[in-house]
Formats: structure tokens, sequence, C-alpha cells
């Protein structure tokens, strides 16, 4: 049996956003992080972004459509993330990834979040398994 992937492999690049000041309040309404850092111009001005910086749980959180689209046959068992550097209200955000281990059991991603800057804002990382089979009985 080969690999599930290849070591090295890239994921292809997927674009969200740019996200705006509405779509960050009704991510802070639905998550429960009204932190106002993400929904107040001025504070963000305070301590020094252009504008406020989008939450990292859904910059995190886009990583799972990103690699069900890459490989549906295979299911998150981990996802993590480390926040590095805020990405910006209104900026475009790119994701990627690349596979750092493989075998036909089990996939290691690492994966990131860039903003224009192209400064990594999310570091993260997710293992993956094949999908148990649905069968009938």
């Amino acid at each position: 049996m080969s690999a599930l992937a290849a070591i090295g492999d890239k994921l292809p690049e997927t674009i969200i956003g740019p996200f705006d000041a509405p779509a960050l309040a009704r991510y802070a309404e639905v998550s429960g992080d009204a932190n106002p850092l993400h929904l107040d111009e001025a504070l963000a001005a305070g301590v020094g972004f252009a504008a406020p910086p989008v939450h990292g749980m859904k910059m995190l959180a886009a990583f799972e459509p990103m690699l069900a689209n890459w490989r549906s046959d295979l299911a998150i068992v981990t996802l993590s993330g480390k926040f590095v550097q805020p990405i910006l209200r209104g900026e475009k955000i790119i994701l990627s990834g690349r596979v750092l281990r493989a075998s036909d059991e089990e996939v290691f991603v690492r994966l990131f979040a860039h903003g224009s800057a192209r400064l990594p804002g999310v570091i993260g990382e997710a293992t993956l398994r094949p999908r148990a089979a649905r069968g009938g009985a």
C-alpha cells in the first residue's frame, strides 16, 4: 500500500476575504467572540493597527473547507494553530499548506494563513486520516 499523500505535496492556495466590518460583527455575534479589538476601529488604531484584526479562530476555521476540498477522502482528526501576527480587516487572506509526514494511515499538514504582506498570521497543523467506509448492513 502507498502513502495517502507525498511528503512535500502542496495544497492548492485558497483565498478568503477580505472581510468588512459587518462580516466581522456577524462572526463576533455567532462565535461569542465580541472582543472589541476586532470591532472597534478607534481601539484598533489606539494599539497601532490600521484596521481591526480579523478573528484568529475565523481564519483557523477556514482551514477545514480548504482541507476537505483538497482531499475529501480524508477526515480531520486534529486541527490547531498559533496566531503569530494580526491580519487586518480589508486584507485578503491566502491559506496554504504542505504535507510534512505521510503514511498509509495518516497525513500531517503544516498550514499557513498569510495577509497582504505575505507574513504568516496563523501557522497551523492538521492530522488527517482516511474516512471510515460507509457500509450498509
